[in-house]
């Protein structure tokens, strides 16, 4: 199975989880392909990002959802297509953890694989 981290961005947010607050949020998209099979799943987890260099990701408020499982190949058609839904779907993550993205806050540039 080969994993692609078709896009990967670092945002400032607001969450408390497990008693820890966080002030920033690690959203991505990947993309596995796998014996002509294609899936591709959006995620997102909040990490106490205490400093302009804390980085360190906590992997206890993190969630996942698949945006499809199917038959086919990546392509970059269907990489835009869920690129498009990125936000949206981060935002449900965000809200299910009981957080918030500021998608105008940026804490990096975009990284595209």
């Amino acid at each position: 199975m080969k994993t692609i981290d078709v896009y990967r961005q670092y945002f400032s947010a607001e969450c408390i989880f497990a008693g820890v607050e966080r002030h920033g949020v690690a959203v991505w998209l990947t993309a596995e392909s796998d014996c002509g099979n294609i899936r591709y799943e959006v995620g997102a987890t909040f990490f106490p990002h205490r400093d302009a260099e804390d980085f360190g990701i906590s992997y206890d408020a993190c969630a996942v959802k698949e945006l499809c499982s199917e038959k086919g190949r990546r392509s970059k058609k269907r990489d835009a297509q869920y690129l498009a839904e990125v936000r949206t779907v981060a935002d449900g993550i965000a809200a299910s953890l009981g957080g918030v993205i500021h998608w105008d806050r940026p804490l990096g540039d975009a990284q595209y694989g």
